[in-house]
């Protein structure tokens, strides 16, 4: 049961990331003002990494839990698998993606930062790529590994 529940939650979470950088943020910026589609979008990556920080911590103690249930039934395996070592690099990216990129962004937005805009905008976007990819390569383990 744990076991489908970290695959679906992997799979749930990595369609989320691609509709988040896909379709919202681009279309944001297709329709909205400039101005107006930075702010939807700065609050759609706020909501995206409250969910990606749930998401990620969920998905650990889910995998810690089936190690656990493995150990006791005889069956010992890795203590890093790639199901624990791929939502931890996710959790790394929100973390230094968002949380430590985002208030450098703001005061490069007003000219007092240490870098400019855009290198801390495609250091970020670096961030969301590879937690993207640690998420959907999550998925596709989970999933193999249920069925």
């Amino acid at each position: 049961m744990f076991s489908r529940l970290q695959t679906l939650l992997a799979a749930l979470w990595g369609g989320f990331l691609l509709c988040v950088a896909f379709a919202a943020a681009p279309s944001a910026f297709a329709v909205l003002e400039r101005a107006q589609a930075g702010l939807f979008v700065g609050r759609l990556f706020a909501v995206e990494a409250q969910v990606s920080l749930a998401a990620a911590l969920i998905l650990i103690l889910l995998e810690r839990r089936l190690a656990r249930d493995a150990a006791e039934a005889g069956a010992a395996g890795p203590v890093f698998s790639a199901a624990l070592l791929l939502p931890a690099v996710a959790l790394f990216c929100t973390i230094a993606g968002y949380y430590g990129l985002q208030p450098l962004m703001a005061n490069a937005r007003a000219g007092t930062g240490v870098a400019s805009f855009a290198a801390l905008h495609g250091a970020s976007l670096v961030f969301f790529g590879v937690k993207g990819l640690a998420v959907l390569a999550l998925a596709w383990i989970s999933q193999r590994r249920a069925s």
